[in-house]
């Protein structure tokens, strides 16, 4: 059912007065992202027309964008994902586990989201394997899925990393599985400070590919960008780890919706009237009925805060390391059941037919078929006259 309120409608209402406005500083991607939603479901991508073979009953059903920006187009995206990693499933508890980026780094990495976004993957993914991996903590090396966001609630610039952790590993040997303690798996503090200094250490090594402007303009002197590091090097870096809930296929289920969800969801939206956008978020820093609350943002900044977290082309948001590794996940989760003593998944059965994608007949509940697909800008014809309307016609 299509939601009250969609940021398709707000593109399309306000957003070519930002274009008007911004003109000659949005990004191509940005603009392709915009009119990819604007267009998403609408006769300006096609689509087809159903029949019900029973009653005759038709439905227009217009394309999707596809864009991993649109709040739309993650559902299907979300399942197939989801349907894929099951196999990968252990018996055992699994972690979730959030690396987040201090607002003094978030600023610089505004303007170098690739650089930014993929060292914050590098030495979160690091920093974990290498705890891990020491005997005085687990002694083991394990699996992580990672997904980056890059919002908080009210769609500011926030960029962490989520993760989904078994809770256990091979041991370094190969020889067993290591498991966890129930409810730890390991030390946020250790884990923090190792994050930390990986992070600062290449990002310095980084500066000479990193472009600054505007009021950070003068990091771009190599002294200057070390000065601006160093109160971060004492500051305490945000780590958060929390038990495992509901077994691993709840865990799984819990972030397949996190890999596939974008900066605002469309339930999310209230209204869009004079005022502007209003919308739901949470505080974070709040706990019980005040964390909940409504925000409204004029349409001109809810829009620059949606672009905010427009992606690099080709950036990969989602990323697998160690026991999961796509060079090795198979090999790896082989041995990890061995060593568990679980049997394999049994083999894929012969293919068969799948399930008609089509839903019922809302009238009569029959059988919807496809009996006519319409190009880019064009509307499907309309239904053919009967006999009697056409000897009226003439008549």
């Amino acid at each position: 059912m299509r939601a009250s309120l969609e940021v398709a409608d707000i593109f399309r209402i306000a957003g070519p007065a930002y274009r008007s406005a911004h003109a000659g500083h949005l990004s191509l991607a940005q603009l392709k992202i915009m009119s990819a939603i604007e267009s998403c479901r609408t006769a300006a991508l096609g689509g087809h027309v159903e029949g019900c073979e029973d009653c005759g009953h038709r439905r227009i059903a217009y394309n999707s964008c596809r864009n991993r920006h649109c709040p739309k187009c993650q559902g299907a995206a979300a399942r197939i994902w989801l349907a894929e990693r099951e196999a990968d499933l252990l018996p055992v508890g699994y972690f979730h586990v959030v690396f987040t980026l201090p607002a003094e780094i978030a600023h610089i990495a505004f303007h170098n989201k690739a650089a930014i976004y993929g060292l914050l993957f590098r030495a979160a993914s690091e920093a974990m394997m290498t705890i891990a991996a020491d005997p005085r903590h687990l002694g083991a090396r394990i699996g992580i899925t990672a997904v980056l966001h890059t919002w908080g609630s009210a769609l500011t610039h926030h960029p962490h990393v989520h993760m989904i952790v078994p809770g256990g590993g091979i041991s370094l040997d190969g020889t067993r599985w290591i498991s966890s303690r129930t409810c730890f798996l390991l030390p946020v503090r250790v884990l923090g400070k190792l994050f930390r200094r990986l992070f600062l250490t290449r990002l310095l090594e980084l500066h000479s590919s990193l472009a600054f402007y505007g009021r950070s303009a003068g990091l771009a002197d190599r002294g200057a960008f070390a000065r601006y590091l160093a109160p971060l090097r004492k500051k305490r870096w945000v780590v958060y780890a929390k038990p495992p809930f509901g077994g691993p296929e709840a865990v799984l289920a819990y972030l397949a919706r996190y890999t596939h969800r974008v900066a605002i969801s469309n339930r999310r939206l209230i209204a869009l009237d004079e005022r502007g956008v209003t919308f739901r978020y949470k505080d974070y820093r709040r706990d019980g009925a005040e964390r909940y609350g409504t925000m409204t943002l004029a349409a001109d900044e809810f829009i620059r805060r949606f672009l905010l977290h427009v992606l690099p082309r080709g950036f990969h948001r989602i990323r697998h390391y160690g026991l999961l590794a796509a060079s090795s996940r198979k090999t790896s989760i082989a041995r990890a059941r061995e060593l568990l003593a679980v049997a394999p998944p049994p083999p894929a059965a012969e293919p068969v037919e799948p399930p008609d994608p089509l839903p019922p007949c809302p009238c009569c509940g029959g059988r919807m078929r496809i009996i006519e697909t319409f190009e880019r800008w064009m509307q499907p014809r309309g239904p053919p006259a009967s006999a009697n309307a056409i000897r009226t016609i003439a008549a």
